[in-house]
């Protein structure tokens, strides 16, 4: 849980930036005094976008492969465009994937290397050899095979237009980490 605090936002700034901020919610600045509230403040990531050349394709993949649900696909025609968004089966509350179509050649440029070569995605599963099996039997192309790493189990994998994925299996004493 993160802090925010409500005042002038300058003068907070440049007071953490000083050196932090004195006991009781009160920010000072040479020859400026603000007062503060201080509230929880509760933040999770949404969705995450993922440039795709196609809309449909797109879902084959993510849906017919991987096992995604489909949380909304909408047309909107007054923007020539859809609003897709996906997401792993059983994530809940987790961020979700938007499928946005590039419509732009720069954005045309960026599918498939949205992050220029890296890992970019990471997919946690509660049965990595179940969903390995699944996925390879499916066609996913795994460019690093499984290995036991500290943290869990993973492999990486190449989505359609070639992004990296690392797919993931925390140990038991991360499993809930996934779901935080």
């Amino acid at each position: 849980m993160g802090i925010l605090c409500i005042g002038i936002l300058e003068a907070a700034m440049s007071d953490t930036l000083a050196g932090g901020r004195p006991p009781g919610g009160v920010f000072t600045q040479p020859g400026i005094t603000h007062s503060a509230t201080i509230v929880p403040m509760i933040q999770s990531l949404g969705l995450v976008s993922l440039v795709v050349r196609d809309y449909d394709e797109a879902l084959a993949f993510f849906v017919g492969k991987l096992g995604f649900d489909v949380v909304e696909d909408r047309d909107m025609p007054e923007e020539h465009k859809r609003w897709v968004v996906v997401r792993p089966p059983g994530s809940g509350a987790g961020a979700q994937l938007l499928l946005a179509r590039a419509s732009t050649p720069e954005q045309q440029a960026r599918v498939g290397s949205q992050t220029g070569g890296r890992v970019g995605f990471f997919l946690y599963t509660d049965d990595f050899w179940r969903d390995h099996a699944r996925f390879t039997a499916c066609g996913i192309e795994f460019v690093r095979g499984p290995a036991e790493q500290p943290y869990g189990t993973v492999a990486v994998f190449k989505d359609l237009y070639g992004n990296l994925w690392d797919f993931v299996q925390l140990k038991d004493d991360r499993d809930g980490e996934a779901e935080k």
